[in-house]
C-alpha cells in the first residue's frame, strides 16, 4: 500500500555496478520522477552548486527550487550542520549491525527518525512538484537505505543492483571527468583491492537489508544489459510501476542491438550517464577481462569469492 500518496523506489548497490542505466530507464516510465543520488544533494547540490540533470546550476533549476520551497520553505531553511552531524552519527557503514535490529537504542532511534525526516519531506515534496506517484532515489548506500527501513511513514522498496566484482573493481580504476563540477574535478577512484572490500561490505549489507523491515529485490547488471524490457518489467512490478507495452515503448531492439530513448531528467547528482539524452545503446562493458591486469583479477576474484558464487559469477573468467 502506498503511504502518504508516494512511494521510494530505493536503488542500492556498490558503485559502477549500474545503478545509473538503471535509474535512466526506470526513470521513462509513466508516473516515475528520477531524482538522482540524493544523499549527495545536499553537498554537490545545496552547497556546491553543481548542474542539476538537466543542465542548469542546482540553484537555477526550477524544478528543484520548487521541492526546496514545498519542503522546507527554500534551502536555506535546511540545517546542513545539523543535517551532517546526524549523517555523521547514523549513516555510516559501521552503524549497519545496530541499524539492522528491528528496535533501535532510544538515542539511535531519535538521531535515525530526525536524520530521515529531512529525506521523507524532500520525497514528499519531489513526488508533489513533479505530480509522480514514484520517487526514485539511486543513492546506492546500504547505510541510508537501513535508517529509511524505519520509517513507518515511508513506502520503501529497494533494488539491490549487483554486477561481477572484476568489472566493478576495474571501474573504480578508471580515470573519470565529473562535468558537472568545476574542470579537472574526476571521480573517486579506488584500487581492486579496496574495491572488492567495499564491493563485499555493501553487496553483504544489502543481503542483510533483504532479512529486514523493507522488500528488497535483487538484479544483476548482466542481466539488465542483455535482456533490458523483461528486467525492467520485474522491477516496475516490484515497485508498482506501470511497464505494459506502450510504457516500455522507449526500448528497442533485442540483445547487442538494443537502444533506450532517453528524456532530460532533474537528477541531483550521481554518474555523468545523468545527462545523456536521445538514443543511447544498450550493451555489456566487458573491458575488465581484457583490460584488467591477470594479477588484479585474480586477486578481486579472491576477495569476493563466495558471494561472486552466490550471484551466478563463479563460472565467469577470472
Amino acid at each position: 500500500m502506498t503511504v502518504g500518496g508516494f512511494r521510494v523506489i530505493y536503488l542500492a548497490g556498490m558503485g559502477r555496478s549500474g545503478s545509473t542505466l538503471a535509474e535512466r530507464l526506470l526513470g521513462e516510465l509513466p508516473g516515475v520522477c528520477m531524482a538522482g543520488e540524493l544523499v549527495h544533494l545536499w553537498q554537490r547540490g545545496v552547497v556546491d552548486n553543481e548542474r542539476c540533470g538537466c543542465g542548469v546550476a542546482f540553484a537555477s533549476c526550477e524544478f528543484w527550487s520548487a521541492v526546496a520551497e514545498s519542503a522546507f520553505g527554500g534551502w536555506s531553511n535546511v540545517d546542513l550542520g545539523r543535517l551532517g552531524q546526524l549523517r555523521a552519527q547514523v549513516d555510516r557503514t559501521r552503524f549497519i549491525p545496530a541499524l539492522a535490529r528491528r528496535s533501535l537504542p532510544r538515542k539511535l532511534r531519535s538521531d535515525v527518525a530526525e536524520y530521515t525526516s529531512y529525506y521523507q519531506r524532500l520525497y514528499q515534496a519531489i513526488a508533489a512538484t513533479s505530480g509522480c506517484e514514484v520517487v526514485l532515489d539511486s543513492s546506492k548506500h546500504a547505510s541510508l537505505a537501513f535508517c529509511l527501513s524505519h520509517r513507518d511513514d515511508l513506502d520503501l522498496r529497494v533494488v539491490h543492483v549487483v554486477r561481477d566484482s572484476r568489472a566493478v573493481a576495474y571501474s573504480w580504476t578508471r580515470r573519470v571527468q565529473r562535468p558537472e563540477a568545476s574542470a579537472g574535478s574526476y571521480m573517486t577512484r579506488y584500487s581492486p583491492v579496496r574495491a572488492a572490500r567495499e564491493w563485499d561490505t555493501q553487496n553483504g549489507a544489502l543481503q542483510l537489508l533483504a532479512r529486514g523491515r523493507v522488500p528488497v529485490l535483487r538484479v544483476r547488471y548482466e542481466d539488465l544489459v542483455s535482456a533490458v524490457k523483461p528486467t525492467i518489467s520485474t522491477i516496475a512490478g516490484f515497485g508498482g510501476m506501470v511497464a505494459d507495452e506502450s510504457a516500455l515503448a522507449f526500448i528497442s531492439g533485442s540483445g547487442p542491438g538494443q537502444t533506450a530513448e532517453l528524456r532530460q531528467s532533474h537528477s541531483a547528482a550521481g554518474n555523468p550517464m545523468r545527462f545523456a539524452t536521445g538514443e543511447i545503446s544498450i550493451q555489456p562493458d566487458e573491458r575488465w577481462q581484457t583490460a584488467m591486469p591477470a594479477p588484479a583479477r585474480r586477486a578481486v576474484t579472491a576477495l569476493t569469492l563466495p558471494l561472486l558464487r552466490y550471484y551466478g559469477y563463479a563460472g565467469t573468467t577470472a
